[in-house]
């Protein structure tokens, strides 16, 4: 299923059960999937048109009389279109609001570099406060988004519009600020984000043919960053990869190489965008334009190994 689809019904099912939920459009109901909510609740769900800021602050304004207003838009107009809005309206001032940005990174294919933000990380993890998750796919969706709206605060969200490959299981259960470890091993860790887990768990079923273990690692939450899991792995291999869908610089490799510096000094690769602007696509030719597939980090855990 669409997670855009996924969005839709579980927040129909979650705004029949809480009054408080409201969604804001900027003009993009009908993409992001949330055009049946303005339907089924035409007084919660606002179109402000395409104007992202105004967005923002009209959702700081609903949370401060106690709602719960969700923001969506394409990833760089949800980060850093409305950075100030942000860091001002809403971090400041302690509201609680949940930032959806759909198509990070390559996901936003045929949109190109213009809607292509590879900086959206770096831009929110800097704001004080803010939380990051990173989705998955249906499974944990689903599960998650009950979850976020339980938490207090400013709350931004990564999260493709299409259909993604399907990691977990149906005996997966999200847990709020834990990463999951998909494949225990003891050679090397990759740490993954996103739609990179997918690619990660294919590049470690290439590893164990080649008899290297590889333990890999689902980062649901960027920000705040599950240090017990990242650093109780590491620590057993003392050899790491990051995986992720942005650019290098600022992202989930910085918060990765920020902690271990501190923690556990350690050599750490990374697989992702390398100081490069975004551009029209596919998926997967984009995965290979960027040096982003399986067999990119295949080659990239034998580096670290050496």
């Amino acid at each position: 299923m669409d997670l855009r689809a996924v969005f839709a019904k579980t927040l129909s099912k979650l705004m029949k059960e809480n009054d408080k939920i409201c969604i804001l459009d900027a003009d993009l109901s009908k993409p992001n999937g949330t055009a049946p909510l303005h339907k089924e609740f035409p007084d919660r769900c606002f179109n402000v048109g395409i104007s992202e800021a105004n967005m923002a602050g009209i959702a700081a304004g609903l949370s401060s009389y106690g709602y719960k207003p969700i923001i969506l838009t394409f990833t760089p107009f949800a980060t850093r279109r409305i950075c100030d809005q942000v860091a001002v309206s809403i971090a400041y001032a302690k509201q609680n609001v949940i930032i959806v940005g759909t198509d990070p990174g390559i996901t936003a294919e045929l949109n190109g570099g213009t809607h292509m933000s590879f900086e959206d990380i770096g831009v929110m993890r800097s704001i004080p406060t803010m939380k990051i998750y990173d989705v998955v796919d249906e499974i944990q969706f689903e599960q998650a988004i009950p979850e976020l709206l339980k938490l207090e605060g400013v709350v931004y969200v990564r999260v493709p519009r299409k259909t993604r490959p399907v990691v977990f299981d149906e005996n997966y259960k999200f847990e709020m600020f834990k990463s999951d470890v998909l494949v225990e091993g003891n050679d090397i860790t990759i740490i993954a984000s996103g739609t990179m887990v997918h690619e990660a768990k294919l590049a470690q079923e290439i590893l164990k043919e080649e008899n290297i273990s590889a333990e890999v690692i689902s980062l649901n939450m960027i920000k705040p960053l599950d240090k017990e899991t990242i650093l109780k792995s590491v620590k057993k291999t003392n050899h790491v990869v990051v995986c992720e869908n942005h650019n290098i610089y600022g992202g989930v490799y910085g918060a990765v190489a920020e902690l271990l510096c501190q923690e556990y000094p350690v050599k750490c690769g990374v697989i992702g965008v390398n100081d490069s602007f975004g551009q029209v696509g596919k998926y997967d030719e984009l995965l290979k334009a960027y040096n982003m597939t399986k067999e990119d980090i295949v080659k990239k855990v034998k580096e670290q190994l050496k």
